[in-house]
């Protein structure tokens, strides 16, 4: 999210950006969810790329969401002063607060794919099949805590590491190119390992809708608990890992090349 761009031109960038990344990554989220699921890998592309397109309409939105959210909340912060720099407090805050809303888009849309990957079909039968007031916002509490801390991963965290070590070790890091790297290092760390038992919790309740294993969050929780204990809630985590990295590194050059890209003016 920039500050010199408005709401709208937020929005387009982030959908942008997380388009692109769902189409480069989707085979990491399939392999994470049915490693979550307790369920086979396929390393079939048609298997490993079903439900992409609601996970793209899914990152896609929920990315506008955030980067226009994100933009929004710099701007009240700074008043409109594009020179004016963020507390680390205010840029994680940005973070969390696009994230959390976003995961009222994400999360229905995360229960599609998660359907798909389980049981194939079409988009639409599977829509037909959870658009009931008990199953369309299944596993949105876990959605919207890993949102939240998931864009702060990907959107604060990076800029402020980026900026302390160019600022403090100038001698080796320096351009922020260079400092990419170990930010989306850094910051996959953080939306990964911190969000993860809330991810595992939303994807075993999103996989079974009939209710058979997993029941409501803390039930689910306590099943996931009992069954594997601490590492039960990190199933899967390798691959979201492996993601996440990839993930930050690309959308965060990519929020700093679109940009600029699609509205030169607003950076001149």
């Amino acid at each position: 999210m920039s500050q010199q761009l408005n709401e709208l031109q937020n929005a387009t960038v982030g959908m942008t950006v997380g388009v692109i990344e769902v189409l480069l990554l989707q085979p990491f989220n399939y392999a994470k969810n049915m490693t979550q699921q307790k369920q086979p890998i396929s390393l079939n592309p048609m298997t490993m790329y079903r439900g992409v397109g609601a996970n793209c309409i899914n990152m896609g939105s929920c990315t506008m969401i955030q980067f226009a959210i994100g933009g929004k909340l710099k701007n009240m912060i700074t008043g409109g002063d594009n020179s004016k720099k963020l507390t680390i407090v205010q840029e994680m805050g940005t973070g969390i607060g696009a994230g959390t809303v976003s995961a009222l888009v994400g999360s229905p849309l995360e229960l599609i794919m998660i359907q798909q990957q389980r049981k194939g079909g079409s988009t639409l039968a599977t829509i037909k099949n959870i658009a009931t007031p008990d199953n369309i916002m299944r596993g949105f509490s876990g959605a919207a805590v890993r949102e939240a801390l998931w864009t702060c991963g990907y959107l604060s965290i990076p800029p402020i590491v980026r900026g302390y070590l160019m600022e403090n070790h100038p001698d080796t890091f320096k351009t922020s190119t260079e400092a990419r790297v170990p930010a989306s290092l850094l910051g996959g760390l953080f939306a990964c390992y911190l969000t993860q038992p809330f991810d595992t919790v939303k994807t075993c309740m999103q996989g079974d809708i009939e209710r058979k294993t997993y029941g409501s969050f803390s039930q689910t929780a306590k099943k996931i608990y009992g069954e594997s204990s601490i590492p039960g809630f990190y199933r899967g985590a390798t691959f979201r890992y492996g993601r996440m990295v990839c993930a930050v590194f690309i959308m965060d050059t990519l929020k700093e090349m679109v940009g600029p890209l699609l509205y030169p003016k607003a950076f001149e």
